[in-house]
């Protein structure tokens, strides 16, 4: 699961305005970490794996990369991970087939598989990490994704933003970009095409990307 096309949306389009510390849950080799802290030069990055092997890789990432004075990586559990700061930017490319099938292999199984009650302590421990003004940004399929903003609700997070992710401008939505917040704000929401034809990216996905992928 070193890349993956959900990874690297959320890794471009989640946003705040002027972020000190960041915190990528589930960071698997550090592909999100390290775009995020592409974009955001100033700001302090966090990032927490549960994997022991991936959790390795991404600590080879960061030191190799230009930004390694600004990241570390945790290798705990987020319900364990107990940090003395909060973070202005959460962001997490969560496991989503909630009581599905378990991938053989079970490291695998872990990154894609949540267990029943997974969302429930995620936004629990988010609103708990967050800042007054602070995002949570989440990417998942689209009944993953309304459970969350329900079950957000209740721990006083909203749905301030909501990206509809489509294969092409023909297919129904199937995954959703959402971002949460304390307190009330104008829902904004947008419809994003990763396909124009086939095999042939929109022009959105490759400026949205360019900055990242040497084939744009």
């Amino acid at each position: 699961m070193k890349i993956n096309t959900d990874g690297v949306l959320i890794g471009a389009m989640a946003t705040h305005n002027n972020p000190k510390n960041i915190l990528d849950i589930g960071t698997g080799t550090g592909v999100i970490t390290l775009m995020l802290a592409q974009r955001f030069p100033k700001a302090v990055i966090q990032a927490v794996e549960i994997d022991g092997k991936a959790a390795e890789t991404a600590g080879k990432n960061f030191e190799s990369s230009v930004f390694s004075e600004r990241l570390t990586i945790n290798h705990v559990a987020i319900e364990q991970y107990n940090p003395t700061e909060q973070f202005d930017l959460i962001v997490s490319n969560p496991p989503f087939f909630v009581n599905d099938l378990k991938n053989e292999e079970v490291r695998k199984g872990i990154a894609r598989h949540a267990t029943l009650g997974f969302f429930d302590l995620l936004i629990d421990k988010c609103t708990q990490l967050l800042t007054p003004n602070g995002k949570l940004w989440l990417i998942l399929p689209v009944k993953q994704a309304n459970e969350v903003i329900s079950s957000a609700a209740g721990y006083g997070l909203l749905l301030v933003e909501r990206i509809h992710i489509h294969s092409d401008q023909n297919k129904p939505t199937f995954r959703q970009i959402i971002c949460l917040k304390k307190g009330e704000a104008v829902l904004k929401e947008r419809d994003f095409n990763i396909y124009e034809s086939l095999k042939q990216h929109t022009a959105v996905y490759k400026e949205l990307l360019k900055d990242f992928f040497l084939a744009f």
